[in-house]
């Protein structure tokens, strides 16, 4: 009697685990399903907006680019908002001046136009420049290199250790924290050129 109320005992034990298991199985494929559509429908609704970026890519020379110039949308806002480029503070010096997506992008796209001819053409430098201000182009040439992922962290973390107030920055990224590299996004070009896949045709 005592060995069936054991062996009841076990079985029920096997059967909430297995339940508990199937239950978590799901919770995570559903999880990973709606993060998938998340991305998914943000990639649509900046690839709604090649029209609008190709126009201002012509206008300022840099047509070829725009598979780049959409992927940073991309890394920037999802496609979301009123500026999906992020681009009010290099038109006014403050965030949330712009208020028009037509006026977001092309203010996107001139800027981006004006790193990559200070970068001499070194697309990966242009576009971290996009992030991180034109400074960063001068500061790379006064160091006498390339753009590179080192270059990057040292301009951030000396930027970071400048700011007055850093109350309202915050590491976007764990692995940036460990260096004190708070400033701006250190693993923006290598996002971008991955998210670029996303709109290659």
């Amino acid at each position: 009697m005592k060995q069936k109320r054991t062996g009841r005992s076990v079985l029920s034990i096997i059967l909430l685990l297995s339940g508990i298991l199937v239950t978590v199985s799901l919770l995570v494929d559903r999880h990973s399903d709606e993060k998938q559509l998340v991305e998914d429908l943000q990639i649509y609704h900046v690839e709604n907006e090649r029209k609008t970026v190709t126009k201002y890519a012509k206008k300022y020379g840099v047509e070829e680019y725009v598979d780049v110039l959409l992927a940073m949308m991309l890394q920037e806002s999802g496609g979301r908002g009123k500026d999906p480029m992020q681009s009010s503070e290099s038109y006014c010096g403050e965030i949330g001046c712009i208020k028009s997506r037509t006026e977001s992008i092309e203010q996107g796209v001139q800027y981006f136009s004006h790193a990559l001819e200070r970068a001499n053409g070194e697309l990966e430098l242009a576009v971290q420049s996009y992030n991180f201000g034109l400074g960063f182009i001068a500061y790379v040439k006064e160091h006498e290199t390339d753009y590179n992922l080192d270059i990057a962290i040292q301009f951030s973390k000396e930027m970071y250790e400048k700011l007055d107030d850093t109350n309202h920055y915050s590491c976007l990224r764990k692995e940036a924290a460990k260096f004190d590299a708070c400033y701006g996004d250190i693993y923006y070009v290598r996002d971008v050129l991955e998210q670029k896949k996303n709109f290659q045709k």
